[in-house]
């Protein structure tokens, strides 16, 4: 028979099956509190200021790091993998930003979702145009930004996620994620929780006076 020949989990009645559920869902509840716990530690984290007047090409021509906000004040960037001599921009990138979809209803938590990458604007917009997406993309040509953030180097071009927050005109670094700490984030609820406000509900461990609404209000 098939099942004798190929790889499976073992057999057993329904009761065996409910039992052993009901273990797995214990852990995968203490692994949901786990997720709540860091979720908490990362609203708390401390933020440094960014000094450096570093300028980005967007499709309105040059621009400051707080234009990157458009009017919110939470900034998600993804460091996509396309440097200056590359035709075609890095396949995982890609199919990361595929995954996203359309993003801008974050602005309804006061944030924003952008892509930056280290070709000239023009190649990045192409990819954009090409492979459909509706995340702005931006450049970083000509400035340290990309080496700053250790997503550049002499090997070349590195992926990542970078958190920022505005006051004013001035920029904070909030958080980072590089390589697989990366690979999670592709919800809205995920990306909110590496954010400073977090999903902003009332059911999250987060400093007086942050912002929150009912849970399912």
């Amino acid at each position: 028979m098939e099942n004798e020949t190929i790889p499976h989990p073992p057999i057993v009645d329904r009761a065996a099956f409910d039992d052993a559920r009901a273990a797995l869902l214990a852990e995968e509840k203490w692994l949901t509190k786990q997720k709540d716990r860091i979720n908490a530690l990362r609203r708390r984290l401390p933020m440094v200021k960014m000094e450096k007047d570093y300028r980005f090409q967007g499709p309105n021509g040059d621009m400051s790091f707080a234009d990157l906000f458009d009017g919110t004040r939470q900034l998600i960037m993804y460091h996509f993998m396309f440097g200056p001599e590359q035709e075609v921009g890095c396949p995982v990138c890609t199919g990361y930003m595929k995954e996203l979809g359309d993003l801008s209803k974050l602005k309804k938590w006061d944030a924003r979702f952008i892509t930056v990458g280290r070709a000239p604007y023009a190649k990045l917009a192409a990819h954009r145009e090409a492979s459909g997406f509706h995340i702005p993309f931006y450049s970083s040509l000509g400035s340290d930004f990309n080496f700053d953030f250790e997503v550049s180097d002499e090997r070349g071009e590195g992926q990542g996620i970078s958190v920022f927050f505005r006051i004013g005109e001035d920029v904070y670094l909030t958080y980072y994620a590089r390589q697989r700490g990366v690979e999670g984030l592709v919800s809205y609820d995920a990306l909110l929780d590496i954010t400073p406000y977090g999903r902003q509900l009332d059911f999250e461990d987060s400093p007086p006076g942050w912002p929150q609404r009912p849970t399912y209000g």
